[in-house]
């Protein structure tokens, strides 16, 4: 076979040439476009479901929510172990599957199976999946600061919330912005036992009405005058002092207890459990993260195009330090084009 393989070769020189000449243009193509990822996904391919259930302890969390979902995945085509993680007040089931699944196929399956198990949970359980993306898919990071000192840590958050996630997550191949640091603006109500017991209204009272009173009812039409007039029960809560008059009982003499007769109302953080730092410089940072599902080199820059655009969106006294865990970018052109292998083992060792 060899050698009728070399001597057809030696008959037909500039086919040879030209076959030759083919592949080394998909060769080189194909070093081009490939898809290039600094530190390889090895992981098994996977299905996050993360289940909360605020206030309970890991031992009922384990019981009543994680239990129920690990038994109840199992059954799934192409599932290969399901393994579950408890903590206070939530937890996370990994669906590991076997290799050559679709994920998203796999994520339509696991999301008709939860719906199928929602009455073996709790009521108040939120069950939910997680993001499209690996352990290693985190490609993006970034810091918001405040140079003038004149905002707190909450405004900084309610930035990145209400404002730079949404943009970000529009960015092609971001599967998730995860924030981390800052304060969750609350509106808070701080009871006073002592008011409460002189106006006869109990805790119950006051919560329910709060929860009755951020609603609003829609109803018919009424016609007039050839017109259609809509009947609605206006009811938002658009302020702190929309809340505060809430009525949450009636005294002796028929007045209406308000909520800020028996409560204060105020403007308050969330409890947290991490905090977020750059350079010492303490709460003045929030600092959150990009998750991506792949990595790939045509569009390892698009993370930080959306960045770029972003620089319109923050105030003039923000700013987004770069650092060196900022991006993916350097790892790769350092580590493929450059043949540099020290600096990208400093990016990777600070980025993950």
């Amino acid at each position: 076979m060899i050698a009728r393989l070399i001597d057809w070769s030696g008959r037909n020189r500039w086919m040879v040439l030209v076959i030759s000449l083919i592949l080394a243009v998909t060769g080189a193509w194909a070093a081009v476009t490939s898809p290039l990822d600094a530190v390889p996904d090895l992981s098994d391919p996977q299905v996050i479901v993360f289940s909360e259930w605020m206030g309970r302890s890991p031992e009922l969390v384990e019981a009543q929510v994680t239990y129920p979902l690990v038994t109840g995945l199992q059954s799934l085509p192409g599932v290969k172990a399901v393994r579950g993680l408890t903590m206070f007040g939530m937890a996370f089931t990994y669906v590991l599957l076997d290799d050559g699944v679709n994920p998203y196929d796999a994520r339509s399956r696991v999301l008709e199976r939860l719906q199928q198990l929602q009455n073996r949970l709790p009521a108040d359980a939120q069950v939910s999946l997680g993001p499209d993306a690996s352990a290693v898919g985190w490609v993006y990071e970034y810091v918001i600061q405040d140079t003038s000192g004149t905002r707190t840590p909450g405004d900084l958050r309610a930035l990145q919330d209400w404002t730079l996630r949404f943009e970000l997550e529009s960015v092609p191949g971001i599967a998730e912005v995860a924030s981390l640091g800052g304060f969750e603006k609350q509106w808070q109500v701080v009871l006073d036992p002592d008011r409460l017991r002189a106006g006869g209204v109990s805790v119950q009272d006051v919560a329910s009405a709060v929860s009755r009173s951020n609603r609003e009812t829609g109803g018919r039409v009424i016609e007039s005058a050839g017109r259609e007039l809509y009947v609605q029960g206006r009811g938002f809560l658009a302020d702190l002092d929309d809340l505060r008059h809430v009525p949450v009982g009636m005294a002796v003499d028929g007045t209406p207890i308000l909520l800020s007769s028996v409560a204060s109302v105020e403007l308050g953080p969330d409890i947290r459990r991490g905090l977020a730092d750059l350079d010492g410089t303490g709460e003045a940072v929030a600092r959150c993260r990009s998750i991506a599902a792949m990595i790939r080199s045509p569009a390892v820059t698009r993370p930080r195009s959306g960045r770029l655009d972003l620089r319109q969106t923050l105030l003039s006294d923000h700013q987004t330090p770069p650092g060196p865990p900022e991006g993916s970018a350097p790892i790769i052109r350092g580590w493929v084009l450059c043949g540099d292998v020290s600096r990208p083992k400093v990016y990777v060792t600070a980025a993950l």
